[in-house]
């Protein structure tokens, strides 16, 4: 899972990571467009080959995170998500066909913290207290280049 405001370079660090464009289909709205955007949940599948080892990656994006003018519950959604997913395993695993169960669960979350201003938001705060428990956190200050 990739999480943080817009613009600090999410998209462009997951492409960089995996050599590939996972967001060629995606449409940047204009300045109106974008103030009426609400938080959503993206998943995006790719598979990758290294080596002669063939990984299946998803990719969990929230656009319009943290970019609304009242930031105060915008993050409940993903703990929402990520809280689903395990849900989800779980059922999976308690039934009799456990043979075919698709994982998709969390297991990391790339949070990306802007390096203007001083210090952590009370979003960012908040967010990482909420979900520290849920999944392992990777913070990364963005365009930090």
């Amino acid at each position: 899972m990739v999480a943080g405001e817009s613009g600090l370079g999410k998209s462009t660090l997951i492409n960089s990571l995996f050599l590939t464009n996972l967001y060629e289909d995606r449409q940047v709205p204009d300045a109106s467009a974008r103030t009426a955007q609400t938080l959503t949940i993206e998943r995006r599948g790719v598979e990758i080959e290294e080596g002669g080892i063939k990984v299946k990656l998803t990719l969990v994006d929230t656009p319009g995170f943290g970019d609304s003018v009242d930031c105060s519950d915008c993050w409940l959604p993903v703990v929402r998500f990520i809280e689903e997913q395990f849900e989800q395993y779980l059922r999976d695993e308690s039934g009799l066909n456990r043979k075919n169960i698709q994982d998709s669960r969390v297991h990391c979350c790339l949070y990306f913290i802007s390096p203007f201003g001083r210090g952590l938001r009370p979003l960012d705060v908040a967010f990482l207290r909420a979900v520290h428990e849920k999944v392992n956190i990777i913070p990364v200050i963005g365009k930090a280049d």
